[in-house]
């Protein structure tokens, strides 16, 4: 109901702005033809005429593009509440079944570990919303590190591997080819963040099965490359850009069965080029695996980590105790 009066909305918005251009039309095509003999009257119709198109075809592109906005934040918001939901229901479900009756240990021991991953995916979704707002400040100011992308890909990894329960053949890092390593300079969160929305993207959208291929790589001499290649849903043709966008999500029932904030990779694309790269996607089609490919400039082989004012305040703070 929501999308038909939505869509509604939208035709009607076109629809006016088209009625509004012909009336003007016709107003200046009448101005001409009365003022024909008068040069300047003319062509002072003609460039009010100009700006008045301008102004109509500005205002109905805005007004469809903010109804357009107003959806996918709708659609953002019912995912959240959906993503919090859920994980809270099955706490609440797990600590009334411990409350009412009692359980062996074994069992217990499983509520526990089913409440933390509950708890974990709740933390995960809280965070990533955080993420998204700290990432929108453009003088987002944060000590850079050293550092090397072939642990970090694989601790990220270990820890997907982990929250989905899947076996490590589902998931592979390739080996790097050659003594090489690929070190970036950056922030190691904001990576390791960018990294496990990639990974969990390529489970989610892999419901046949994963099947989950990671490489990294030295591109053009300067940058380091890492591609995540799944088997799952794919994309359609126009679908490779409009992915990256805040709080977008594929059309098509396949797609909205999956659960989604939008987020993930909007985030991904926003800390790459927070870190001088890009995010792209590319896939053969439907049904035929997505390849995201995530591009970082290669750290020069002189540069090394700056120690940041707070780490070297803490450090002069613990020589004074140990003179003290």
């Amino acid at each position: 109901m929501n999308i038909t009066r939505r869509r509604g909305t939208i035709a009607f918005f076109i629809t006016l702005g088209v009625l509004l251009v012909g009336l003007a039309v016709t107003l200046n095509i009448g101005w001409v033809v009365l003022n024909e003999r008068t040069v300047a009257l003319a062509v002072l119709g003609i460039i009010l005429f100009a700006l008045l198109i301008a102004g109509v075809v500005l205002n109905t592109v805005f007004l469809v593009r903010e109804v357009r906005r107003n959806e996918r934040q709708d659609s953002f918001l019912n995912a959240v509440t959906h993503e919090l939901k859920t994980p809270i229901a099955s706490i609440r479900l797990y600590l009334e079944t411990l409350q009412r009756r009692p359980v062996d240990d074994v069992q217990r021991q499983q509520f526990y570990a089913n409440m933390l991953a509950d708890s974990d995916r709740l933390l995960a979704t809280v965070e990533q919303v955080l993420k998204a707002g700290q990432l929108g400040q453009r003088h987002r100011q944060q000590s850079r590190t050293l550092i090397d992308l072939e642990p970090l890909v694989a601790d990220c990894i270990a820890i997907t591997l982990k929250r989905h329960h899947l076996s490590p053949e589902n998931m592979v890092l390739e080996p790097v080819s050659g003594a090489v390593h690929l070190r970036v300079m950056g922030i190691a969160e904001d990576l390791r963040t960018a990294v496990l929305n990639l990974l969990d993207n390529a489970v989610k959208y892999s419901p046949e099965g994963v099947r989950v291929r990671c490489s990294l790589s030295i591109t053009h001499y300067t940058w380091a490359t890492l591609k995540i290649t799944d088997t799952g849903l794919g994309l359609p043709p126009n679908q490779n850009k409009r992915i990256f966008r805040r709080f977008y999500r594929v059309p098509g029932r396949a797609m909205t069965r999956i659960k989604g904030t939008g987020l993930g990779l909007f985030l991904v694309r926003a800390i790459a080029r927070q870190h001088g790269g890009n995010a792209t996607a590319s896939s053969p089609g439907p049904n035929l695996g997505t390849t995201i490919t995530l591009t970082l400039p290669l750290a020069n082989p002189t540069t090394t980590s700056e120690p940041s004012a707070a780490s070297f305040k803490n450090k002069q703070q613990k020589g004074v105790e140990e003179r003290a």
